[in-house]
């Protein structure tokens, strides 16, 4: 914090050209998945969400929307709730999400690894992050092309780190093991904008299932909560 101001050099990992993580950090943060669970637990309103409350180390979750809808929100909000007892995550191609508002989220900013405008090297970024994350997320800027995406996912199973990938409609080849897709979202306000509500429609490849919920997100407080 300087002169009242945040400064982005300073919470942002790089920015383009992309140097590699430092050997030092990396070995500071490299999550070890043997002396772990191999899952996350999820807490707030999405632990209903999430089927069992948990997220599976090695997985790929689908957040499915229109770049309006809050799926940036809905990416951030369970990596911040997945993030705790010191995990690290990391942010890919979400350009300037908001200091405020990612705090409000619940993101220990001390423990993100952000890597916002990496253009046409997201997914070498992204992989470049995954020894020294438990939870990434990552937003491509366009559809991704399939083998870069498998590429990718199965990176994400090698290391025990929760991908969690913001994408349109079909624009993520690669299978996933659980989809949150934005089927309606709707401000609520009096004088302002108060709240956002959101319908989720969650599938489990596990499970074969599929369920409605309702959160509001932001609420006044720029949380998550049930409806």
């Amino acid at each position: 914090m300087s002169g009242g101001r945040y400064s982005y050099e300073r919470m942002f990992a790089f920015s383009s050209p992309r140097p590699p993580v430092p050997a030092d950090l990396v070995a500071k943060i490299r999550p070890t998945i043997l002396a772990r669970s191999r899952t996350l637990a999820v807490g707030g309103p999405w632990s209903e969400v999430i089927p069992e409350g948990k997220l599976r180390r090695g997985s790929t979750v689908l957040v499915e929307t229109e770049s309006t809808q809050g799926g940036v929100s809905v990416a951030l909000s369970l990596a911040a709730e997945a993030m705790t007892e010191g995990l690290w995550a990391g942010v890919v191609g979400v350009r300037d999400p908001g200091v405020a508002a990612m705090v409000d989220l619940g993101l220990d900013l001390r423990r993100v690894l952000f890597v916002p405008s990496p253009a046409e090297s997201w997914a070498e970024s992204a992989a470049d992050l995954l020894d020294g994350v438990d939870v990434l997320v990552v937003q491509p800027p366009r559809r991704a092309g399939s083998t870069l995406a498998r590429r990718l996912s199965d990176r994400v199973r090698e290391r025990g780190v929760v991908l969690v990938v913001v994408a349109g409609e079909s624009t993520w080849p690669a299978s996933v093991d659980l989809t949150l897709r934005v089927r309606e979202a709707h401000w609520e306000a009096t004088s302002r904008l108060v709240a956002r509500a959101l319908r989720l429609e969650v599938g489990s490849r596990d499970r074969g299932t599929h369920t409605v919920h309702e959160v509001i997100l932001p609420d006044p407080r720029g949380r998550v909560a049930s409806r």
